[in-house]
Parts: C-alpha cells; structure tokens; sequence
C-alpha cells in the first residue's frame, strides 16, 4: 500500500507520453497549473490516476479533479479549448463529491468527435497541489491505462492562506465575466498564479460561493458561467494592490479574448442596504456589529518523538472530553446536550484516532498530526454532496480546534462583546455559541451554516434571532455599525430608518405580551369559538421534551422523532434501551393521550455511522426512511420489537416515513404483525404513514382503506413539490409550505382521508405557523403537531378562530397563484381576528 510520502499515479489512459513542454498551449507547457504530464490517447476512458474524492468535474465534462485523503490534487484535462464543446462528446460517470478508487472509471470521451471539432486530444494530467515528483518510466513512449507513471516525494497538506490580525477584508466591486465558458481551468489557472504573487489571503466569490484564489482546483469548483457576477476579496498588507490587479484581470479575461460586458448593477434598489439570508432562528433585534473570527494556530510540523507526542494527544483528548462534559452538565435543553455529547464522540473517533496516531509514527508533532486529521476529514464530509455531513464538519472542526488549542497551551479567547451586540462571523461554532453571554449578545449572522446546523439549534434554545447564508461583503462591516437583523425575514438592515427601529421595538413588547397571555392559558383547550375541537400534540425527541409539551398544554405526542436514538453513536442503540425509552415516554403520557412514533427516518442525508450505505449523487432522492428500513429489515424488526413493549401504556400509533408506494406500507405492516404475535399481542396499534411526497398525496385516496391515519410532512412535502431544497441559501425562502401547489395536495388528502373516515395531521414547519393555523383549521386538517415551545401560541390561535370562517378562507387561498399572495390574505385574515378579537374582550 502506498504511503503518503511514495503515493504514485497511474496512467489515466493509455497513449503516447509525451513531455509537457511539447503541449502547443503555453498555459499548460509553462506548467501555470501545475506540473505532470501529457498524453496522447489511443483509449477513450479517462480512468483514476489515485484514490481519493472528486473535488471538481466540470459540467462539459472534459476536466475532472480527484483530491486524495492527504491534500493531493490531481486535474485532468481531455483535450485542448474541448471547453468550447460545450459537453458534447463527453460522458461524466462519476459526480463531485463521489469517492472513486484507483483506475475507476471518470469520463467516456468520443475520440472521433473530439479529433474533428478540438484543437486536439492531448490530454493532461497535472498535479496543481504543487508536491514534487519523480518518473517511473521514461518521460516518452507507450504507455498502459494504470500503469505507475509519477511518484510523489511528500503528501500535499491543508495549507492556512489566512492572515490572522491584518485588518478587515477588502473588497472589489462586482465584476460581470465575459470569458465565454467561465473560468475554466486556462483562465482560472492565470488568475490563480497571478493571485499567488501576492501576500494577502484572497478569495474569489459567486454569490454565497466563494473559493481561495489561489488555487486552481477551487476556482474551477465554483462553475462560473458567462455573465456571472464576480468579486475579489482580500486581507493583508498589500491587500488593495491585490484587488485592483485582480479585478482588472477578471474584466480583461484572464488571458482568454473577450468581449467586454456591460456591468448591470442590480436593479433593485435595496441591494446595498440591505443583505439577505436563511433564518436560523427566528425573533429581530437591533444592535451593533462585532466582528468575531476564529483564533490562528501555528504548529510545528515535527514533534520531540513518537511517544512524547502520543502522550501529549492523549492528555489534550481527556482534558477536552472533560471540557464537554461540563457543557453538557450546564446545557439547558436536551438539544444542546446531545450536541456536546456527538463532539465527545467524535473524540473517541477509531479512524481519526488511528489516522493521527500514523501520522505521528511519521514523525509529526501531535498538533500537526490532529489538525491535519480533522481538517482532511471535514474537507472529505464537506465534499460529499449531504447538507447533514457539511454541518458535521463543522462539528468537527470545533472538536479539532478545541484539541488543538489543550495541546498547544492556548487559552480559549474570551468573548468580550459589548452590550446590545450583533455578532458577524464567517461560521461560529457550537461552542462559541454555548458561550455566548445573551445579556450583552442579541444576535447573530454568518456567511456559513445552515438552518438545521447545531449552531441554530443552539441559537433557538438560547432565543437567539440568527441568520446564516449571508453574502461575504457581511464580514467587511466595522464594528459598532449599527444594523437591524430581521431573522424572520433572513434579513440584515445595514442602514435601518429610525421608523422601523420603533416599530421592531413595539411589536416586540406587543409579543411579549401575548406570549405571556399564551402561557396563561395553555392549559385550556384548542376550541375554536363556534365549538370545534382540533389536537394540538408536539414533535419530541426525548422523554424531557415529552414532559416539557404536557407542562405547556400538549395533548400527546403526534411525533416522536425514533432517530434520536440513533444518530451520532457508533453502534445501534440495544433493544433495552430502546425499550426502556419508548415506555418511559408512553408512562409520561399516559393512556388517555396519543404516542405517535415514526419509525427510523434515516439514510440518504442522514446517515448511520454502523449502517454501510454507498454514496448518493442525490441523497434526498435516495435510500431513506422506510425505503432504508425494507432493504434491511432486521433494522425495522428491531424497532418494532422495542415499539412494541410500550403498548397499553399510551394511545399507541406507529407511523412510517418516506412512503410512496402500496407495497412499502404493505411490507411493513407484515412485518409489525409477525413481531406483535412473537411478543403475544392480540392487538396492533394505530398505524399510518406520513405524506412527505406528492407520491403519496395524489394516492391517499388508495392508501386511506389500508391506514389507520395520515400525518403530513410538510417540509419534505414543500421541497418536493416545488423541486426546491429547503436548506438552500438562494432557495429557502421560496421553498415555501404556503405555496397553492403544496396547500391543494393537502386538501387532497385530507378529503381522501375523511372520505374513509381516517383523521389527518400536520406534524411540518407550517403546523408551528400561528399564521397557517385558520388555514389547516379551514382544510378540515384534525390535528396540528408543533414544535413544543409553540404549543400555547397554536392553541390559542385556534381559540380565536372562528370553523365557517377558516373554511372560507382556505377555499380562497387555494386559487392563489403564489405563497406571498397566500401569506398576504391571511395577514388580512390575522388582522381581521385580532380586530374582533379586541373587541370581544371589551
């Protein structure tokens, strides 16, 4: 097995080799990319020289870039100016983000096409990361399809391009690109050696994108087109100088001819005042801007000895876990515990563990040897296309960080804010935001992180207004500007009018108001006014979150996320503890109230660590929920057997996610039969499916005969109907579960559903919603699960409501032809309420 230091790269085809400086195009030639070699194909399959993950493959298909577990980077070129070909003749068999072996296949290439309409097949492979090299064959001749042509002297590592304490990052104004096929690898190639002669730390960004201009491999992963809208930004002494030859590049294409555009700027008004993003966690405040980054390292390379440094890593691995510990002891809610817990996990690591202690072996110091490790690792989890694995390598890389500085001597920075603080930040991490002092910090915004990250999670249970997903530009505002940060609208105002700044301040007294009237009366029941009852349950994960619902008026449990028991662990939860918690969680609720479990809803996005699944271009598309569970149903039996000790003790109901067809919901219910008559069950709970996908919702009228209920998903339901991820930076505030489209399959089920005399819930995001409460009210919808701070807000919503008038408003809003015309008419209705509401209470 190849070492780091003696990796070797095989032939990616077979051809004539012939040396680079014989390549007619002075890009490749003078080796601006990087150093390797050509070869002349008599093969059409472009295979992998080394082992590693696609880190770019560009959308014509004639370049791809494999990056290795130690920072090699390998590009491969068919073919020269075949970018003009716009992808025809060129096959992808592999996606960014796929780990491939050695000699896999990457690209089919038509041979004939290419030869008649490129400038030729010379094809190239270089290594950009910049290691040295040395030949295994003589550097001309025939040469086989994975044959060891190059051996590399030393692995490539991360390299920190930061410059710690050098000011606030500058940057250009917008630049339009009028390179024909964007900046692909000749032009990126100039750009990023021309960057390279500077000393700043310099960034090319596309929108939320951005990438270090001086590497290649990143430039070309942000698949800039003609017509995109650029920027430059740099940090460092001669950061200006920097920006201005970079931008003057950019307009001049990069050494490619072009015709200049025209720089169009925004038309709406607003863009400069303006910068918009995700909600993380809802709620508005005004404040001052304090910029917060991430402490710089520096560690040696070499270490005092192979035991030395293993001693060091073991002692600043104990103290970290004891760091976590106490973080959980203080943790305030079960979601801020089970995420300290995950980050000791991940200290306990055996592939981090391993793949650091080898590197010591080498002769690394044990700063170098664990920074190299996590950093490698995250990269790997940012690469494989899951929103899930990218927020856990942020997870990782405050574990990293922590470690780190334990091994170095470095105390933790305190954060010193001022108050009535709005802290910006490129990405925070959870610890830093466990440490946030909410007496001075009213919120928060980043550039990173997304609205499922652990960072929201944290900032919600601290009460946080937090958005994420910003535009760079946000990380260039001075201290103590002052800006108002609307979570709710994922918007941060950087030159708020004094108007609107009163007018936040008095809909927040007004809110606090109703909150406390709310909590007042939580526990009355949800009747609306003309007598018609609707449940109000919540969506738990763990037995505290189960008592905390009951205390606030929740009528049972109309979702208990099962994967809680899961996830971020290294083996399967036994059929003990699942048991005990299932039962312990039916006792809390007793046997009057309703236990709604849905069965395990992982894979795909979510996946399981002890559960070996293969990599999916598309993991929303893919092996999740029940589709997971059937393809390893002892997985589903287990489940079921520890389900099942909890009947009697409540309202028992299992549900089944991710259901699209018949036999799927068919299966499973042979499945609970046989293991209730195992245990001697004479009777099956309630069992129903979830409607997470227009699949599903289009056939209820099929499903209804064979289920007990039906319990809308609606978040999953939005994204699929609208084709929209909803974590998305650009997407999510279109992703909305008031769209009409989405709105009229849930009148499709529920019509289905009472037809059969089936009751229907909604556990999504828009249960939560006071504002669609009228309308789930009006589409006959029977129960709502919400979010359990949210409970005495729902209910009171529906006791203000009024049936015939929910009813009317829903037939309206469903002949709507957008989510904001939808959300605009139940404004009105809301305001209309209120209204009526005052006057009653007069």
């Amino acid at each position: 097995m190849a070492t780091p230091q003696h990796l070797q790269l095989l032939a990616p085809l077979s051809g004539v080799l012939m040396p680079l400086d014989q390549v007619p195009d002075p890009v490749f030639s003078s080796r601006v990319i990087g150093d390797g070699l050509c070869i002349d194909p008599t093969t059409k399959t472009l295979c992998a020289p080394l082992a590693g993950v696609i880190s770019n493959v560009q959308t014509s298909g004639h370049a791809v870039s494999i990056t290795d577990d130690h920072g090699v980077q390998v590009l491969m070129h068919i073919g020269l100016d075949t970018v003009n070909l716009a992808g025809k003749g060129f096959t992808r068999l592999v996606e960014e983000g796929q780990r491939v072996e050695a000699g896999q296949a990457l690209i089919e290439f038509d041979v004939d096409y290419i030869a008649l309409n490129a400038r030729s097949l010379l094809t190239l492979m270089l290594v950009v990361s910049g290691e040295p090299f040395t030949w295994l064959v003589p550097e001309a001749g025939l040469v086989e399809s994975g044959q060891p042509l190059l051996s590399l002297n030393s692995a490539g590592q991360v390299r920190d391009e930061l410059l710690a304490d050098q000011g606030e990052a500058l940057f250009s104004k917008p630049v339009t690109l009028a390179n024909p096929n964007g900046l692909h690898a000749r032009p990126a190639a100039v750009f990023a050696q021309a960057a390279k002669g500077f000393s700043a730390s310099i960034h090319l960004h596309r929108q939320q994108d951005s990438a270090n201009a001086k590497s290649l491999v990143a430039i070309m992963a942000l698949q800039t087109a003609h017509g995109d809208r650029v920027q430059v930004s740099a940090v460092g002494p001669d950061a200006q100088v920097a920006i201005k030859t970079l931008s003057e590049l950019l307009v001049a294409g990069c050494g490619e001819s072009v015709t200049v555009l025209a720089d169009v700027q925004p038309t709406e008004t607003c863009a400069q005042t303006v910068l918009r993003g995700v909600c993380a966690s809802a709620g508005s405040a005004f404040g001052l801007v304090v910029q917060i980054a991430e402490q710089t390292l520096h560690v040696s390379e070499f270490g005092k000895g192979a035991q030395v440094e293993r001693e060091q890593l073991a002692q600043a691995l104990s103290e970290s876990q004891r760091d976590l510990q106490q973080l959980r002891d203080n943790a305030n809610s079960d979601a801020q515990g089970e995420i300290f817990k995950a980050h000791q996990e991940l200290l306990e690591d055996p592939g981090l563990l391993d793949q650091a202690q080898s590197l010591i072996s080498e002769g690394k110091s044990a700063g170098f040897a664990w920074r190299a490790t996590t950093e490698a690792t995250a990269v790997q989890f940012k690469s494989l296309g899951s929103p899930l694995l990218a927020e856990r390598a942020a997870d990782l890389a405050d574990v990293g960080q922590r470690v780190l500085k334990r091994i170095l001597g470095v105390q933790d920075q305190v954060m010193d804010v001022p108050e009535g603080a709005i802290l910006i930040a490129e990405q925070l991490t959870p610890s830093q935001t466990a440490g946030l002092d909410t007496r001075k910090v009213l919120g928060f915004a980043t550039v990173g992180g997304g609205a499922t990250s652990h960072v929201a999670i944290l900032a919600r249970a601290a009460g946080l207004p937090a958005v994420c997903g910003l535009p760079v530009q946000v990380l260039a505002l001075v201290n103590g500007t002052q800006v108002l940060l609307d979570a709710d609208k994922g918007e941060l105002h950087l030159d708020p009018d004094l108007a609107a700044i009163e007018q936040l301040q008095a809909d927040r007294q007004q809110q606090q108001k109703r909150h406390q009237h709310e909590l007042a009366h939580a526990a009355l029941a949800a009747c609306t006014r003309d007598g018609h009852h609707i449940e109000v349950t919540a969506n738990v994960a763990s037995l505290n979150e189960t008592e905390q619902a009951i205390s606030l008026g929740g009528e049972g449990v109309g979702l208990l996320r099962s994967e809680f028991l899961y996830l971020d662990r290294n083996h399967a939860p036994s059929h003990d503890e699942q048991a005990s918690t299932y039962s312990a969680i039916a006792r809390a609720l007793g046997p009057t109230r309703n236990l709604v479990v849905r069965t395990l809803d992982v894979g795909g996005d979510k996946p399981l660590a002890y559960v070996p699944m293969e990599s999916e271009t598309n993991p929303f598309l893919g092996m999740r929920g029940i589709r997971l569970c059937l393809e390893r149903p002892q997985l589903l039996r287990d489940q079921f057997k520890a389900i099942l000790g909890s009947a009697g003790l409540a309202r028992l109901h299992i549900m089944l996610p991710m259901v699209t067809q018949l036999s799927e919901l068919r299966l499973a219910r042979q499945l609970l039969e046989e293991e209730a008559q195992a245990l001697g069950l004479t009777e099956l709970p309630k069992l129903g499916i979830m409607i997470e996908v227009p699949a599903a919702a289009l056939m209820a009228d099929l499903f209804a005969p064979e289920v007990d209920f039906f319990s809308i998903g609606t978040n999953d339901l939005t994204q699929y109907t609208l084709a929209m991820d909803r974590d998305h930076p650009r997407l999510a505030s279109q992703a909305d579960s008031f769209h009409p489209s989405v709105l009229r399959l849930i009148a499709t089920t529920v019509k289905a559903a009472h037809a059969h005399g089936k009751w229907v819930g909604v556990c999504g995001a828009l249960a939560s919603e006071t504002l669609a409460t009228p309308l789930l009210l009006g589409l006959g919808v029977d129960e709502l699960s919400v979010s359990v701070p949210l409970i005495p807000a729902v209910k009171a919503a529906v006791r203000e409501a009024n049936l015939t008038d929910c009813q009317a408003i829903a037939r309206q809003v469903l002949g709507l032809e957008s989510a904001e015309q939808v959300r605009e008419a139940l404004r009105l209705y809301h305001a209309a309420v209120v209204d009526t509401s005052l006057v009653l209470e007069n």
